[in-house]
């Protein structure tokens, strides 16, 4: 297990190649607060969680390393992806045709395989929640 300076060096890092700034990327052993995502190490586990005003809502636990930076960047690429957008924004188009693929595009910086594994998922959102341009127009 590594621990919690080696996640914090090797996140860095790999967030560096991103444009990822310490906002962007948890923090390690205590929360910030405010949905913001921190690490822990505890119980031979590596822990991704979110506290939101004082109470967690979230906790993902894994053995797997490989497992804990796809967390983190899924979620450090998804806020890099949607202020993209913000600032690309198109009127009277669904954001997420931006940010989606921005996304993978930022993942596909830390690894090829998260890029993969994050466009299947989003794959998956969009067979569930397509795309609609039609709510942006008026």
């Amino acid at each position: 297990m590594k621990t919690l300076t080696e996640i914090e060096a090797d996140v860095t890092s790999l967030g560096e190649r991103i444009g990822a700034t310490h906002l962007d990327l948890p923090s390690y052993g205590s929360t910030r607060d405010l949905g913001y995502p921190h690490v822990e190490v505890s119980d031979g586990q590596y822990h991704f969680v979110l506290v939101e005003r004082g109470q967690e809502i979230s906790r993902q636990s894994t053995q797997s390393y490989d497992e804990l930076l796809y967390w983190t960047f899924e979620c450090a690429t998804h806020n890099l992806a949607f202020n993209f957008e913000l600032t690309h924004r198109v009127e009277d188009q669904d954001c997420r045709r931006i940010a989606f693929p921005k996304q993978v595009e930022l993942m596909g910086q830390i690894s090829p395989a998260m890029a993969a594994r994050l466009g299947k998922y989003i794959e998956a959102i969009l067979e569930r929640a397509p795309y609609d341009d039609e709510p942006y127009r008026r």
